[in-house]
């Protein structure tokens, strides 16, 4: 039995920061499933087309010279038509291959993927058991968290009940993907070769742009755990900067200090960052994540203004941002913030009133992008019962172009917004000396120059 595992190439239009900065970052969700398959004694080949550009004949010849048996391809909702495309290329020259979607998009939609001819199955949610079940021939119908085709009918069997003991789950099959390639976006990272973790699956907040893929569970690995991976990646691919892309890398305070001891006293000397919230860590484990390494931390602020982050149901008071980011620096760890533009409820003055909120705040990264209501969030809901949703060509749900039509904001002003919002953040002489005084080492001043040279270009 032979898999084939694909993570299709993402196409980002001319005026995305995105197309500038993009980070290129191992598909976990593929990893582990890999993992599990070879656990099985089940033959594995991965291709990431995000990492390794292939053209359509290199990449039909590497799926003939394999001949798998199923073929995995993974898919949110920006890489969807790039998911489908690649599905159509390959069931045309590997007919008896069955095709698996799974990932976000396909969870929250798996009517609409199987209604595409060349998708044969939809894994729904958490991948890892249920794909291997179908891999190693289990009957349709009983398996859990399974969409599938039958006589022309979309079957859709139960939900697969969340997997509680995630230290259970092997570590990615890192063998298989090019990890010397892979590389965080242009400010987040320090030193290369980088690689991604992930820690924990859920995330206590109730965001209304947000689909919580994982459920209402909050789950996360040991630290122990944790740590002997991050030494496996040191150890068999020379890796020395992690970033943690967990929605909220410190809900769990006392598991991220034990973690933070042993990267200590073990001296495992690797630098990283992560994501969290403002209301999800303190100046102790902040002093403490310092210590073990860490260099950033990314922050959703998204708004300034309180009526926006009510409807978003994440209303964190613009005081306690100020004193989050202050404390943050304090320790010696660097502040990215990240913010939404054209959420509902937005103007032109509340748009003014964030940016001015960003400059104040006085970070070192911010990162703006369009509002965009993914399909499965409370917002895509709204959005469509209140006919504010403009399309559903999902090629345009890429977080740079505006998608819904909001009373009180022209999408021309929305957009010009976008850009103004990184040419006055960045272009401010005072930022440019401040960010060159921090440079310590070579690959700093390498990777700040970057992107500089490109976000100057992106705001011309």
């Amino acid at each position: 039995m032979r898999v084939l595992l694909i993570n299709p190439n993402r196409n980002f239009n001319k005026g995305n920061i995105w197309k500038l900065i993009k980070r290129s970052i191992m598909p976990m969700g593929l990893g582990y499933i890999a993992a599990c398959l070879e656990k099985e004694q089940i033959e594995v080949k991965a291709m990431d087309l995000q990492a390794e550009v292939s053209s359509r004949e290199e990449l039909i010849n590497t799926a003939k010279g394999f001949m798998p048996d199923y073929i995995g391809l993974t898919s949110t909702t920006t890489e969807i038509q790039s998911a489908c495309d690649i599905a159509g290329l390959l069931k045309q020259s590997l007919p008896n291959a069955k095709t698996v979607m799974g990932g976000a998009h396909p969870t929250i939609m798996p009517e609409e993927v199987l209604r595409n001819e060349f998708v044969d199955y939809v894994v729904r949610g958490e991948g890892e058991k249920t794909f291997t079940e179908l891999v190693l021939g289990k009957e349709d119908v009983s398996i859990k968290g399974l969409s599938y085709k039958d006589n022309g009918r979309i079957i859709n069997n139960p939900t697969r009940e969340p997997i509680d003991d995630i230290d259970s789950i092997p570590f990615p099959a890192y063998h298989l993907f090019p990890m010397k390639k892979y590389i965080p976006s242009l400010g987040n990272y320090k030193r290369l070769p980088a690689a991604s973790l992930i820690t924990t699956r859920g995330c206590p907040g109730r965001c209304t742009f947000c689909y919580r893929f994982f459920g209402k569970k909050i789950k996360t690995r040991s630290a122990r755990n944790i740590a002997d991976e991050m030494k496996l990646l040191k150890r068999n691919h020379g890796i020395r900067e992690i970033t943690f892309y967990d929605d909220t890398f410190t809900v769990y305070k006392e598991n991220v200090k034990e973690l933070c001891r042993i990267l200590i006293e073990e001296k495992i000397n690797i630098t990283w960052s992560c994501m969290s919230r403002m209301d999800c860590v303190n100046k102790e484990v902040l002093e403490l994540m310092k210590k073990a390494g860490c260099h950033q931390i990314g922050y959703g602020i998204e708004s300034a203004d309180e009526d926006i982050l009510k409807r978003m149901q994440k209303f964190i008071p613009s005081q306690k941002v100020r004193e989050v980011v202050d404390v943050t620096k304090k320790t010696g760890i660097d502040v990215r913030g990240m913010f939404m533009f054209g959420s509902p409820g937005e103007t032109p003055q509340t748009l003014e009133k964030t940016l001015r909120f960003a400059l104040e705040l006085n970070l070192d990264i911010a990162l703006f992008n369009i509002t965009t209501p993914y399909p499965g969030t409370a917002m895509f809901k709204w959005a469509k019962d209140t006919g504010v949703l403009k399309t559903e060509d999902w090629s345009l749900y890429h977080a740079a172009y505006p998608v819904m039509n909001l009373a009180g904001l022209d999408t021309e002003t929305l957009m010009s917004y976008y850009k103004k919002a990184y040419r006055r953040f960045y272009m401010r002489p005072s930022y440019l000396l401040r960010r060159f005084l921090k440079i310590r080492s070579r690959e700093e001043l390498k990777a700040s120059a970057s992107t500089f040279l490109k976000l100057t270009g992106f705001v011309k």
